[in-house]
């Protein structure tokens, strides 16, 4: 096409150099602060340029930081326990690896991508479908699991159509939240020659709370995926099955786009518990993936007392069963108590009548011979929860007030803990080797180093106390610390959902 004169070349040349200077301007700004937006109709996501850690870093650090949700199916505590298939799954991995696994709860108003590519967490496991604007902005792993996408009605809706055609032509809303798969796939639907009547809904209401709504009638129908709509009905009431919108979705993990030593090594990981077969109709499962698949989507004692709302109180901020008895000893000795429960859960798994080869015993797996003889008939007092968790306290107190010069509170307590663990002897000894070797014996870092030295003889064979196994101490301490930060993102995200209503949801969040 030929311009109709200079002026109007001229005028076109520099409105063209004026949007190229504005172009650069807003480039310029996006790289200066690190971010980089993507956004789609219905899953806008935005997030920041991914750091560089890779496997390496990970195994350096000693622990694998995993990205979720609280739900049935990714992760959630059964009597204090930590569960899930998610967890399960990542848990073998980093177990292969020699890593320890912190789960990281994403926030009500938390970004999963941001979380990853931040370097908060390393990996997001939350059965997350592999989609194209996800792709953009982080690298799946190979799939774990396949399913469909189906509709799920509430058996009061007197009508309930069997096929997409009927469906479109009903009018009944389909409660979805826009953030979800189910949502982008019903608008392709609606691209194509159907009119669903897709009704958005809290992106706080996840796909077990929307199923509950649907079960109790409050809502008309919604999306979910196959197996968890199969494992929600046999504790849910109300819900009844209808035609599927999407079939063989893929799951995978989510990880950075620049960590492929990681990317790697969770492929051949995820190898061995499922591939494709030849003709790629059936895909094949390990003896390990189908055992939690059966553990989680079929009948199963935790997933019953997930859903019992006698064991949930209608609420998530609840963490074991003796929560009471350790605020009322944690109150009496001024300690915290989510750090009692955190020992608890890693000494004995709530387990009561735990007893160790050693001969430690009850929650807090409490020696017989260190407890003043005086104060029972008969060692078997300590199996009883009250006792033995007011002894396992006073002994954490003890070695509180013995590091009560750490100015910072998180070295006071792992010092503590460790000390608790491998004893007073031992510890002393690490801090020796520390100020051996010119380091700070005030500090965790160097003390947990010094006791992974004591393993070895040209060490060990000079401390007074001799030979001790640091890795567990160190390993120890870091476990509890970790459950520790989860069990703080479990009580705040709870109290998020009772300010926002959603006291009466048995799960929380369950973001596909």
């Amino acid at each position: 096409m030929k311009l109709k004169s200079p002026f109007v070349a001229k005028e076109i040349g520099k409105l063209f150099f004026i949007l190229f200077i504005i172009s650069f301007v807003a480039i310029s700004c996006t790289r200066d602060s690190k971010k980089q937006s993507f956004s789609s109709e219905s899953a806008p996501i935005t997030v920041y340029d991914p750091i560089d850690r890779d496997f390496d870093d990970i195994k350096e650090s000693g622990v694998l930081r995993m990205i979720t949700f609280y739900s049935s199916n990714t992760y959630f505590l059964n009597q204090g326990i930590e569960v899930g298939f998610e967890y399960e799954l990542l848990k073998e991995f980093a177990r292969e690896n020699d890593l320890a696994l912190e789960v990281i709860i994403v926030g009500a108003d938390e970004n999963p991508f941001d979380l990853l590519n931040k370097g908060v967490g390393d990996v997001i496991a939350a059965n997350y479908t592999i989609t194209p604007e996800r792709r953009r902005v982080a690298t799946f792993t190979r799939p774990y699991n396949i399913v469909d996408q189906m509709v799920v009605y509430s058996v009061e809706e007197s009508d309930r159509p069997q096929t997409l055609e009927e469906l479109s032509e009903s009018g009944i809303p389909i409660s979805v939240r826009r953030n979800s798969s189910y949502y982008s796939r019903l608008q392709e639907l609606n691209n194509e020659d159907y009119n669903f009547n897709i009704n958005p809904i809290s992106d706080g209401m996840d796909t077990e709370a929307a199923l509950y709504q649907v079960g109790q009638g409050n809502l008309h129908a919604t999306i979910a995926d196959d197996n968890m709509y199969y494992a929600s009905s046999r504790y849910m009431e109300g819900l009844f099955p209808g035609p599927t919108i999407a079939e063989a979705d893929t799951i995978a993990w989510a990880i950075r786009s620049n960590a492929e030593e990681l990317e790697s090594r969770m492929n051949r990981y995820l190898y061995k518990h499922f591939r494709f077969s030849e003709d790629k109709d059936q895909p094949r499962r390990s003896t390990f993936l189908n055992v939690l698949r059966k553990k989680y989507f079929e009948q199963s004692r935790q997933m019953a007392e997930y859903y019992n709302p006698e064991w949930q109180y209608q609420s998530m901020g609840v963490i074991s069963p003796y929560d009471e008895m350790v605020k009322a000893v944690a109150d009496s000795l001024e300690l915290d108590w989510l750090m009692l429960t955190a020992m608890i859960a890693q000494e004995s798994s709530f387990n009561p009548n735990s007893r160790s080869w050693a001969g430690a015993v009850g929650l807090m797996q409490i020696m017989p011979q260190f407890v003043d003889s005086t104060a029972y008939e008969s060692y078997r007092e300590l199996y009883d929860p009250m006792t033995n968790i007011r002894e396992g306290a006073r002994i954490i107190k003890e070695h509180l007030e013995h590091y009560s010069y750490l100015e910072d509170k998180d070295q006071q307590w792992a010092f503590a803990l460790a000390a608790y663990n491998v004893g007073s002897g031992h510890m002393a000894d690490a801090r020796r080797l520390a100020i051996d070797q010119n380091k700070n014996p005030n500090d965790w870092d160097t003390v947990s180093s010094a006791l992974l030295k004591l393993m070895q003889r040209r060490h060990y064979q000079r401390a007074r106390y001799g030979f001790v196994r640091g890795i567990e101490p160190v390993k120890y301490v870091e476990e509890i610390m970790n459950r520790y930060r989860t069990y703080e993102a479990i009580l705040a995200l709870s109290e998020q959902q009772q300010q926002a209503g959603f006291t009466d949801v048995l799960s929380p969040t369950f973001n596909r």
